[in-house]
């Protein structure tokens, strides 16, 4: 089990809404399990440009003073969210991506778990990617936590469950780790969830499908039965199967507790120990109506490979 005063957090910070929305969740883990928070704001090098080296010098100061800005004025919105200053260190960083960025932060601070808000064109209540979630989500190290738009306005007081949206293949194990570990540190019980699609079109409607969907159910049960084995000792751990018609439909059947934390394996097909948002861990993402965990892939293990989930 982790030790909560371990848990090292970045939080990508810019001085708007998104902002705002990850400074609270983020807020909101480091009161819950005592966490270290690093606040970054990353800006990009000044252009090349001709004239005086004295233009673009004063252009790097205007940059590096908006970001410091920036970064002050999360430093005071943690302290009104009673997260202590001796927990929070503040970065500026220069870099072209934001998100490539924060990633570079990441490795300097040492942080086991980012944080960053919703694109601001989302739906409110909901995830919309943006550019630097896009880096964050396809080449991360660590978890990647997001917060749905608007969620600084709605912050539960504390988070109550961490469900795992579940499926067995054979690099299971590091990912269910880590998602267990994070509940094991903010002390929370764990649901792990397997979503049964019901084929789609004219496959749906072929005599045989509602067998085919059986069969998938008792697979499920015998899966999620196999991943409860999986968590550590101390944690209290429900199963639950969800059968419907596409992704977002289906887990919008789902009930979500006020204080729930959704976390997503990455994609099979992306890079070990990295995380890498493919089709059906980004429907997951924007269908939530909770802040969402995504997860680095682990290396293979032995065992059946039951990657049915990103292959639908």
């Amino acid at each position: 089990m982790s030790e909560p005063k371990g848990l090292r957090l970045l939080v990508g910070y810019s001085p708007d809404d998104r902002g705002e929305d990850a400074l609270a969740l983020a807020a909101l883990v480091a009161r819950t399990a005592k966490a270290a928070v690093t606040v970054a704001n990353v800006h990009p090098p000044a252009w090349p440009a001709r004239g005086p080296a004295s233009v673009d010098a004063e252009w790097v100061a205007y940059l590096r003073e908006q970001s410091q800005a920036a970064v002050a004025r999360a430093a005071a919105r943690l302290a009104e969210l009673k997260v202590p200053e001796r927990n929070v260190t503040l970065v500026v960083h220069t870099h072209r991506g934001s998100g490539r960025g924060l990633l570079e932060v990441a490795g300097q601070a040492g942080a086991d778990l980012i944080v960053a808000g919703s694109a601001p064109r989302g739906r409110r209540g909901r995830i919309a990617i943006g550019s630097t979630a896009d880096q964050l989500l396809h080449g991360s190290p660590v978890p990647v936590l997001l917060a749905p738009r608007g969620y600084a306005e709605e912050a539960p007081q504390r988070f109550e469950r961490l469900t795992v949206a579940y499926w067995r293949r054979r690099d299971v194990e590091v990912p269910l780790t880590a998602a267990t570990g994070l509940a094991a540190s903010l002390g929370l019980s764990v649901r792990l969830l397997t979503l049964v699609l019901r084929p789609a079109g004219l496959t749906g409607k072929f005599r045989g499908a509602e067998e085919v969907v059986r069969r998938q159910c008792a697979q499920a049960e015998r899966d999620l039965e196999h991943a409860a084995g999986l968590v550590g000792p101390g944690l209290e751990v429900e199963t639950e199967i969800a059968v419907g018609s596409g992704t977002a439909k289906t887990l919008g059947g789902v009930g979500l507790l006020p204080g729930e934390v959704l976390a997503c394996m990455s994609s099979h097909d992306g890079p070990l120990r990295k995380v890498f948002l493919g089709e059906s861990s980004g429907k997951i993402v924007r269908a939530a109506g909770c802040p969402v965990l995504v997860l680095p892939r682990g290396p293979r293990g032995p065992g059946p490979d039951r990657d049915r989930a990103d292959r639908s």
